[in-house]
């Protein structure tokens, strides 16, 4: 920063709105792949540069001094901005092409075959997936819309917001028939804890409904099962299920086409409200195209 003049480094202004954002040197070095030391040295040098303090480091986190407040809405909005025509520029100046993004799941077993009507509705709408676990990852820049399921009043995922696909969906044990007829039908839920294979998600995030709390949901006695499968993975769990491996939790709706064509079967009769819903996730302050609106008004009608 030579001259005075002069802008700062990118480097620089991406530090301060993620470290601006969390409240934390560490958590913006996670998100921009940094060191603590690194983004810490960044802010440094971007407050020399200003000849003014950007944040207060208190002993419970940081907080933006009245400068700091004003430069961040306008960091923030310029990077967005810078963001957003980059990633115009980068499709080729192609407006006919939708990026959906979504989890693997959701992708394989519900959006490709939903994806037929909305092609036939709009032919001349070239679609692309994009698939990341986990929301919160998403980089907003790499993608139109999203698909995944939201627990509302929960975090949501940074710059986005959430509308229903689903108005209410339940949460049921599902099997394959093969399944069944291999190891005899499931008496009720202790017989499925007893004797059967549970398939068990090995949560990341923290915010997945696990079978003991599907069992406290609907009052019944819970145990460890004596037989589990287990992944770190949904749409592992699900193809297994469907070779006739154990029994998951499924969500009704979005299983809706399998469980209509024979493909799974519902282990027991019992189901809860899910808490989350399936939702089409939208980023901020972002100009919709004409192929963002057309899929939002089909998804969501």
């Amino acid at each position: 920063m030579s001259t005075r003049d002069a802008l700062p480094p990118l480097t620089c202004l991406r530090a301060f709105e993620a470290a601006a954002r969390h409240g934390s040197f560490t958590q913006a070095g996670s998100e921009l792949s940094l060191t603590q030391s690194a983004v810490s040295r960044q802010i440094k040098r971007l407050e020399e540069d200003l000849g003014r303090p950007l944040f207060e480091r208190h002993y419970d986190g940081l907080r933006l001094t009245p400068a700091g407040e004003h430069y961040f809405r306008v960091v923030q909005r310029l990077l967005r901005e810078l963001r957003d025509e980059t990633a115009r520029l980068r499709r080729r100046g192609d407006d006919r092409q939708l990026t959906l993004a979504s989890s693997p799941t959701i992708a394989s077993i519900w959006l490709a075959r939903q994806l037929p009507d909305f092609q036939r509705a709009h032919p001349d709408i070239e679609i692309r997936i994009l698939t990341v676990e986990d929301p919160h990852r998403l980089d907003l820049a790499e993608f139109d819309l999203g698909i995944y399921y939201h627990v509302p009043r929960e975090v949501d995922p940074p710059g986005l917001t959430a509308d229903a696909i689903f108005a209410q969906e339940d949460v049921a044990a599902v099997c394959s028939p093969i399944y069944l007829e291999r190891h005899g039908g499931i008496a009720d839920p202790q017989d499925l804890l007893n004797r059967h294979t549970l398939m068990v998600v090995e949560d990341h995030y923290h915010d997945w409904l696990t079978w003991e709390l599907w069992f406290q949901a609907l009052e019944l006695d819970w145990q460890p099962p004596l037989h589990t499968l287990r992944a770190n993975s949904f749409q592992l769990l699900m193809n297994a299920t469907l070779a006739g491996q154990g029994v998951t939790l499924g969500w009704t709706r979005l299983l809706a086409a399998e469980i209509a064509q024979g493909n799974l079967v519902h282990a027991l009769p019992h189901k809860i409200p899910s808490r989350g819903r399936l939702s089409l996730l939208t980023p901020q302050h972002r100009h919709l195209t004409e192929p963002m609106r057309a899929f939002r008004e089909w998804v969501l009608g």
